[in-house]
């Protein structure tokens, strides 16, 4: 059941609704129409889903929203008119676009490492694209769509540092990350001779690092590379990725048939180009393109 889902909504339709007749009031004769992550404007409605399904709750309410991060260059971060953007942005639309949702009825809401589980579960989010690794331990908490980009732990050091080059250069030294991810987890269990300097986001250990408070910072490869790119001449990576990080949606447990819809539809835009614009447009700037991850259908 969803009742979390569709009590939030139920207040929401009326107020969807009136939006709605507003909008359409304003338009007149207006051809136009918002631009989305597939370059078309959506079509899908609710009849064109499952009744009942999470699929026709979000087309009918006419919008969706999504947590992600707000401080991550490249994936999701926001931009100057308040709007996150980034490759995990992008994604987000790409879903939402086959709702029939524009990206204008997106409600965008931050999310950081340790607040993803209970945002889902609590019915604050339909979904959380935000370098959302995929593991056991969470699946029993969510449920998760995709891969749909692989990652891996590495870290970041200032430019003139000589002396880490790898994890096993960690021993005795103040490492930062983000309390509740997968990336601190693993300093604490498999490297236990450094000592964690924890942090609510990622953008809080850069200070630290600049001021000498910690050594070194470590996540995921691509979301370091953002902060190297931001603030040149400042950062470096250092030494070879040391975990695999495949990031999915989270979404909310036991929804097994949107958690099936959204890999098909992650599996389509890999297909046909989506995929491959969403990630040239953000964090293909800097990154070289991969090749799409195949999904996991657990």
């Amino acid at each position: 059941m969803r009742t979390h889902r569709s009590m939030r909504r139920s207040g929401a339709l009326a107020a969807t609704a009136l939006s709605a007749l507003l909008v359409l009031a304003a338009c007149g004769d207006d051809d136009g129409g918002d631009d989305t992550a597939s370059g078309d404007e959506p079509s899908a409605e609710a009849g064109d889903f499952p009744e009942g399904s999470t699929m026709a709750e979000l087309a009918e309410a006419g919008e969706i929203t999504v947590g992600t991060k707000f401080d991550q260059p490249l994936f999701g971060l926001v931009g100057p008119d308040g709007t996150p953007v980034g490759f995990d942005v992008e994604i987000a639309k790409i879903i939402a676009s086959e709702l029939g949702i524009s990206e204008d009825n997106i409600n965008w809401v931050e999310t950081v490492s340790a607040n993803r589980e209970p945002f889902i579960q609590d019915g604050q989010v339909d979904i959380v694209v935000a370098t959302y690794t995929i593991n056991d331990e969470r699946k029993q908490l969510v449920d998760f769509a995709g891969p749909y980009f692989n990652a891996g732990q590495t870290i970041m050091v200032l430019e003139s540092n000589t002396d880490i080059n790898g994890p096993d250069d960690l021993a005795g030294r103040r490492v930062c990350s983000v309390e509740g991810s997968t990336p601190a987890e693993n300093i604490r269990t498999n490297y236990p001779e450094a000592e964690l300097f924890p942090t609510g986001a990622y953008s809080d250990c850069l200070e630290p690092l600049r001021n000498g408070q910690v050594d070194a910072v470590t996540t995921d490869n691509v979301i370091l590379s953002g902060f190297v790119d931001q603030n040149p001449g400042e950062f470096k990576l250092v030494g070879e990725t040391f975990t695999e990080e495949p990031y999915g949606i989270g979404l909310e447990l036991g929804d097994t048939e949107f958690r099936n819809w959204i890999n098909d539809v992650l599996e389509a835009s890999f297909e046909d180009g989506r995929w491959e614009q969403a990630w040239e447009d953000t964090a293909g700037t800097v990154l070289d393109t991969p090749e799409p991850p195949e999904v996991d259908r657990y």
